[in-house]
């Protein structure tokens, strides 16, 4: 990303979250070349980075949807994704939820359990409409990535085994509302071994041919997301390695590979920039605290995860000194970085948290009454504003629309 951060700074002001748009058209193009040759389609994770301008960029390069709400579906409609792209997926769908997806026609819904099936025969059946569904199947391979974001083992709530499964599909075949079309999984997240991936593909791909072979025709075979990315110095999976698994497993298989990208496009293509407000030393303990919080970023107090942390300042031959990087948030757990070599920093000086582009934004909140980050694009070198910091009255607009003369003294 080539860009002159002070004016940027100057520009947007701090925290401030900046993507490069070029960097994410390439992310997708590695993916995409990888599966050539092969039925595909790439359908991004917008839980990841769900900015409109990030969603209608993938639009444009022609890239599909995984939604785990209404509100994400809404959002993948809005930025241009067709309808038959789409994919509904996520433990929870409420009754409205489900009738609303059904009735906008997208590809399909996911669903995690025999409970939820019924529930989206009888919405489909109130609508008179047929649910294009998929099955979560939970092959109990362990995914070895952080236990917070492990999603196929039996312990985690998501999905179904390999016979309850196959019972729901034979329920599906005869249902007069339900017509099953695809099988989905999903181990987990941050995946920098393929083992795990290869493992859960051929299970699931077995399912698929014994379905197949009691005329239970599925189309498509959804691989989930999860590929790793570099935060520190992991050795993560190439597209070329992870496509070359799944086309071992599908083999002789007619089907088209849905994969849901979501950190592998976004994360290495954002930073977050804060601004140093000042230093301060208990018992010989260094803090530099920024203008920034854990409302803004909140993966490393939520997984204790690790971002690169560097100032942004002019080189010297001034010793680097261990330095917790902290926010103005009431809160212990209220950190970017721990023991983080550091210059020594003045007011206003700037910090760049890397690899803040996915789970960064979309994570934020507004904590101790804070108003939420402005985003901004990079694209062929220029910046564009695509999300407005919040203000004050941003953030009570919903609150002071309500009656409260009740609580008026009398």
């Amino acid at each position: 990303m080539h860009i002159d951060l002070k004016e940027l700074v100057a520009k947007y002001n701090t925290p401030l979250y900046l993507y490069d748009f070029n960097a994410i058209t390439d992310r997708y193009i590695s993916l995409k070349e990888a599966f050539e040759g092969k039925k595909s389609l790439i359908s991004y994770a917008i839980k990841a980075n769900s900015n409109l301008a990030v969603i209608r960029h993938l639009a444009n390069e022609g890239a599909g949807a995984d939604c785990v709400s209404i509100g994400e579906v809404n959002r993948a409609l809005e930025a241009g994704i067709k309808p038959y792209k789409i994919i509904f997926s996520g433990v929870g769908k409420k009754d409205d939820e489900i009738r609303e997806a059904l009735q906008k026609g997208i590809l399909m819904i996911n669903l995690e359990s025999q409970a939820e099936m019924k529930r989206v025969e009888l919405m489909a059946k109130e609508l008179d409409l047929v649910a294009r569904i998929s099955i979560r199947v939970n092959p109990n391979i362990d995914p070895q990535t952080h236990p917070y974001i492990s999603t196929g083992l039996h312990e985690n709530k998501f999905g179904v085994d390999i016979d309850v499964a196959k019972g729901m599909y034979i329920y599906a075949k005869k249902s007069q509302y339900l017509t099953p079309i695809g099988i989905h999984f999903h181990i987990g997240s941050q995946l920098t071994q393929l083992e795990p991936i290869k493992e859960s593909a051929i299970i699931v791909a077995d399912l698929v041919r014994s379905l197949k072979a009691i005329k239970i025709d599925i189309k498509f075979f959804d691989v989930g997301g999860g590929i790793g990315v570099v935060y520190d110095n992991e050795i993560t999976i190439t597209p070329e390695e992870y496509a070359s698994v799944l086309f071992e497993a599908t083999k002789g298989l007619d089907i088209t590979l849905v994969c849901e990208p979501g950190r592998y496009m976004l994360a290495n293509a954002g930073i977050f920039v804060t601004k140093v407000l000042y230093e301060k030393s208990n018992d010989g303990k260094r803090f530099v605290i920024v203008d920034g919080a854990m409302n803004d970023l909140i993966r490393p107090s939520l997984y204790n995860a690790y971002h690169k942390i560097e100032a942004f300042v002019e080189p010297s031959d001034e010793e680097m000194v261990p330095a917790d990087v902290v926010g103005p948030i009431c809160e212990s757990g209220d950190f970017f970085g721990k023991d983080v070599p550091l210059p020594l920093l003045e007011h206003n000086d700037l910090i760049i948290v890397h690899s803040a582009g996915a789970y960064g934004f979309t994570m934020s909140s507004n904590y101790n009454t804070r108003g939420r980050s402005a985003e901004v694009a990079i694209f062929d070198g220029k910046d564009y504003l695509i999300r407005q910091r919040e203000s004050f009255e941003d953030q009570i607009r919903l609150e002071v629309a309500c009656d409260t003369s009740w609580q008026e003294k009398k």
